[in-house]
């Protein structure tokens, strides 16, 4: 390929993007689970619970990236406490040892099991929805009566039968549901850490 077709396949790619966020944004549905999603997760670290992620790949680096934001600062401007979010993807010890005692299918399952309680939330992000260890997770939190959020993409998948609330971005690049969904995940995390600001739960503070 010569330098007009890799440009002329980054603005193709480009497009697409666009597209599908413009998709998105024209549709009121998913814009109000995402404002519902928002005020759960609000109200459960505002009564002690947590926010725990998960996910595998791209996904599961979108879980890191979303717990980290809630965990140190989202926006340079707001300082603040930590708020509780843990990414269920980053203790390589126990994944391995998941891994190789049982298998990495229940490795997310057992977490919840283990770390999650009434007052949690769980999202679970698949662009797909087949993520079996994933869909595992969810099936976990409702046995303990954990609500659980899904980000996904295309129909849903079969995840989309274990979600109380999914977030659906209408594609089935995982290129495009990818950077939907960090978009959508960086407005979620703005959303409950205002929402937060505004009930208390946490303080803006000076540098």
């Amino acid at each position: 390929m010569n330098n007009n077709q890799l440009i002329q396949q980054a603005r193709e790619l480009f497009t697409r993007t666009i597209e599908t966020k413009q998709r998105l944004l024209a549709d009121d549905k998913q814009l109000a689970i995402l404002a519902t999603m928002a005020q759960e997760i609000a109200v459960a670290i505002a009564k002690g619970g947590k926010l725990m992620l998960c996910g595998n790949g791209g996904s599961c680096a979108d879980a890191q990236h979303l717990a980290a934001e809630l965990l140190v600062r989202l926006r340079p401007h707001v300082n603040r406490d930590g708020i509780a979010a843990l990414a269920l993807t980053t203790d390589m010890s126990s994944i391995t040892a998941c891994g190789n005692d049982y298998s990495y299918e229940v490795f997310f399952e057992r977490m919840v099991q283990a770390l999650g309680s009434t007052d949690d939330i769980l999202l679970g992000i698949s662009t797909s929805g087949n993520s079996r260890n994933v869909i595992m997770a969810m099936e976990m939190a409702r046995k303990k009566g954990i609500r659980s959020l899904g980000f996904l993409g295309g129909d849903g998948g079969p995840m989309l039968e274990v979600c109380d609330l999914a977030f659906i971005v209408p594609s089935n690049e995982t290129g495009r549901i990818q950077e939907s969904h960090i978009t959508a995940g960086h407005t979620l995390m703005e959303m409950v850490e205002d929402l937060l600001l505004a009930n208390g739960t946490v303080q803006n503070m000076a540098e």
